[in-house]
């Protein structure tokens, strides 16, 4: 049924592994079967979470979203299809767990900030590089700042730095830094905790946080992807960042 996922679904719990070696980068296909398998979890009224993670093959959890279809004739499907699986995420309610090892970049990154737990390896590397490219992160733009604070979420957006798992720790984006070997160790800790709670609990609760943020998240997105799409993806450098990644070669700013 998938090419660059697998899911598993056993004992209330949703296991969606990207499968797309060597970096995962997500393409559009890689990211409707993810929103589909999201969508298929969902449907399933007794579990209890949804575990984001990579096969073995894959050396990072993932290095983003692929820049070659940011391009103009591609944005637009590109944003909906990736942020359809953050909708699906937000207004689903499920409780969500990311395990990471190796890097976890640009759209990788912004899905690491949508979970709820967040269990990495002690080499794991996060970060949103978008700003070198010439655009910036939607998510990110909406999630990071009120999960690490809005001076450091401004700087790592801005400057397009990346950090190490215990910086990452340190800000409370991750909440555990593991050996690689103890990783599904971990994971199955914290399953173990939800396995014994009621789905429909747990769903409620999670929606009881969302709304205790104030601004929604669906509706800050729709704000934040009609300035990507119809101010930022006008742009010249926009144009211009994504080519030169694509040519290999220093981007020549237009400013304009």
């Amino acid at each position: 049924m998938y090419h660059s996922i697998t899911l598993n679904i056993e004992d209330r719990v949703g296991r969606i592994a990207f499968a797309r070696p060597p970096l995962n980068i997500f393409n559009i296909a890689m990211m409707r079967e993810i929103g589909e398998a999201v969508n298929e979890c969902l449907s399933h009224r007794d579990m209890v979470a949804i575990v984001f993670e990579a096969t073995k093959e894959a050396r990072a959890f993932s290095a983003g979203v692929a820049v070659e279809e940011h391009a103009e004739e591609t944005v637009y499907q590109m944003l909906e299809s990736f942020h359809n699986i953050f909708r699906a995420l937000d207004q689903g309610g499920k409780p969500t767990i990311a395990v990471v090892d190796g890097a976890a970049l640009g759209g990788g990154c912004e899905l690491v900030a949508a979970c709820d737990i967040v269990i990495s390896s002690d080499r794991s590397r996060f970060g949103q590089p978008e700003i070198k490219l010439g655009v910036f992160p939607p998510v990110a733009a909406i999630l990071l700042p009120r999960i690490i604070g809005e001076k450091r979420a401004r700087e790592l957006v801005l400057t397009g730095e990346l950090i190490d798992a215990e910086e990452a720790l340190r800000l409370g984006l991750v909440s555990y830094v593991v050996p690689n070997a103890s990783l599904n160790t971990k994971l199955q800790e914290v399953l173990g905790k939800f396995r014994e709670l009621s789905a429909p609990a747990l769903e409620a609760t999670r929606r009881a946080l969302d709304l205790a943020r104030g601004s929604t998240f669906e509706d800050a997105l729709k704000n934040v992807e009609d300035l990507y799409l119809n101010e930022l993806m006008k742009t010249e450098d926009a144009h211009e960042g994504v080519s030169a990644f694509m040519e290999k070669r220093k981007p020549a700013w237009r400013n304009k």
